[in-house]
């Protein structure tokens, strides 16, 4: 009987924990299945109004007007070079950074993380920040968009918690062998963290994707403008001009609905498509040197 009991709790709990999970799933799917389904719609199905979770006909009308000028194209252009280079130097200057800082025999290794540490509670303020910016002689570069933001101090500590449990018998090892500091670093450490290297990266690339504050706050030049400003105006201030509406035979082709779908539909895919590639380093990542202090 006991048995019997235990058996049917058990099926219940698993009953409600499913519907729960499928419940949860479906909250955060059905916003991003709309989206979609309003950026391929026909203006006359959306202007009906309601859920649209499927479209009776599939037009490619606001496509085509968001993309009849080079306004977007040359955005995710800036968006991918800011991201990708961005990135680099974050993982350069992070590694750089929390090898040292792993090491017990670093002088003032205490003073410097402690530094660290109170860079993640308290921040030198907004114009504060925009001065420095300035005196670096970097507004209105891309580099404002990079330089700022290099180093992330909730990465580095974790960064140094991995690097620590590296055993110290590898790099004795390397050094035998003639390998200086850098050495070791690129040939034995680097290679180890490929886990943690793979999920900062996809931390730090989806940082630099969807910013758009430094942006606006940097960047004077409308043609250079990273996708994510290009679609705050769009979605958020409503400045849907971004096409040429000569393009289209018909004017009722497009809708500023289905244009702002569209343009959130085009800003998200280019990085939605880097996680298959990072997702089995994603989990052992974020977890590895996350224990050990």
């Amino acid at each position: 009987m006991l048995a019997e009991d235990k058996h049917w709790s058990n099926r219940l709990f698993n009953t409600a924990n499913y519907s729960l999970l499928i419940l949860i799933a479906l909250i955060t799917i059905i916003p991003f299945v709309y989206i979609v389904a309003v950026s391929f719609a026909t203006p006359e199905e959306v202007a009906q109004g309601g859920l649209l979770l499927f479209p009776s006909k599939f037009t490619l009308g606001a496509y085509k007007y968001i993309f009849s000028t080079d306004t977007m194209v040359r955005s995710i252009l800036i968006s991918i070079y800011v991201t990708v280079l961005g990135t680099f130097i974050n993982l350069i200057l992070t590694s750089f950074t929390a090898y040292p800082l792993a090491k017990a025999t670093l002088r003032g290794r205490r003073t410097l993380l402690l530094m660290v540490l109170v860079s993640m509670l308290f921040s030198g303020g907004l114009i504060p920040t925009y001065f420095v910016v300035k005196a670096f002689g970097i507004i209105d570069t891309y580099w404002s968009l990079m330089v700022p933001t290099a180093i992330s101090a909730f990465n580095l500590i974790v960064l140094k918690n991995f690097f620590q449990q590296i055993p110290d018998s590898l790099e004795d090892s390397a050094k035998i062998d003639g390998c200086n500091d850098l050495g070791v670093l690129f040939r034995i450490v680097l290679p180890l963290s490929m886990p943690a290297m793979a999920t900062f990266g996809l931390f730090y690339a989806v940082g630099h994707w969807n910013s758009f504050f430094n942006a606006v706050m940097y960047i004077n030049d409308a043609e250079k403008f990273p996708v994510q400003v290009i679609l705050r105006q769009i979605v958020l201030l409503s400045q849907d001009q971004i096409g040429d509406t000569t393009s289209q035979q018909d004017p009722t082709d497009y809708l500023p609905q289905t244009i702002r779908m569209a343009s959130i539909v085009v800003a998200t895919v280019p990085i939605v498509l880097v996680y298959p590639f990072l997702q089995k380093h994603f989990a052992k990542g974020v977890l590895l040197g996350s224990v050990k202090g």
